[in-house]
């Protein structure tokens, strides 16, 4: 068994961090984060890309030649992770000697941790193993355009203890979704949007296939995240100054506005 340890803070720490663990070469490039491992006791790579407001999307796609143990300390912005496994299996405890939980593929987990326990992420060795994490924070200011969104994440994904995790069958629309993230030919800040607007869209989804009226949610939430999401595309062909033009209209607080008009308070239900 080899044990790992995750110091957490920003995305360049955490890379940096995890460049040194794994004993990986480390290339940034437009805030994308790729790090490839190919050492006596481990292969692949962990690639990863931070937005604004601190969310972010992280993709592991490792093979391990021994059983391996990831320690990782809580975050100070108290993030929700929305996991998904694409490959294989990964297990999840609070501590060392925790309760565990597996996510198997085509699963999907949600995990928040406020205390000062670490999360730790097992593999097992010799198997292929393919996951990607979408994080959104949850401490942002009473002024900011998110705070709504975080507070609603917050109600219905943490608990008292400071531990909260659950773990089912993952939506295939939101495995479509990952896909299309990872394949998006655009370049330049259409890409951005365009990624942005997908790990939004995988929020909304989660939001609303865990409150009591899924089916009747569900359909509306998709059909505006494409519209949006061809109308992005669209402007990739276009100059650059209806580019910024566009962006004012379709990316300026697009999430908290959908959010607001598609789940109001009282449709939300905390998820044991």
């Amino acid at each position: 068994m080899k044990k790992l340890y995750l110091n957490t803070g920003g995305f360049n720490t955490i890379f940096n961090n995890l460049k040194e663990r794994f004993n990986g070469d480390l290339t940034i490039n437009d805030n994308e984060y790729t790090l490839t491992v190919q050492t006596k006791w481990a292969k692949g790579t962990i690639s990863g890309k931070r937005f604004e407001k601190e969310m972010s999307y992280m993709h592991f796609d490792m093979v391990f030649y021994n059983d391996v143990s990831l320690s990782i300390e809580s975050f100070q912005t108290s993030p929700i992770f929305f996991a998904y496994c694409e490959d294989g299996m990964l297990t999840h405890s609070f501590g060392e000697n925790g309760n565990r939980k597996n996510l198997k593929k085509q699963q999907s987990g949600i995990l928040s941790n406020k205390s000062s326990i670490n999360s730790v992420l097992h593999f097992e060795g010799f198997k292929h193993t393919e996951f990607s994490l979408v994080s959104m924070p949850t401490t942002v200011d009473e002024e900011d355009d998110n705070y709504e969104l975080a507070s609603q994440l917050k109600e219905m994904f943490t608990d008292e203890s400071g531990n909260y995790i659950y773990v089912g069958t993952g939506n295939s629309k939101i495995f479509e979704k990952l896909k299309e993230f990872r394949t998006t030919s655009q370049t330049g800040i259409v890409k951005n949007l365009l990624q942005k607007s997908i790990l939004n869209t995988i929020v909304a989804i989660e939001i609303a296939q865990h409150s009591y009226n899924y089916i009747t949610m569900i359909t509306p939430i998709l059909d505006l995240a494409n519209k949006q999401f061809d109308e992005l595309k669209r402007i990739s062909n276009i100059n650059i100054g209806e580019v910024f033009y566009s962006i004012g209209h379709l990316g300026k607080n697009y999430f908290p506005r959908l959010f607001k008009e598609r789940y109001p308070q009282n449709s939300l239900a905390k998820t044991a």
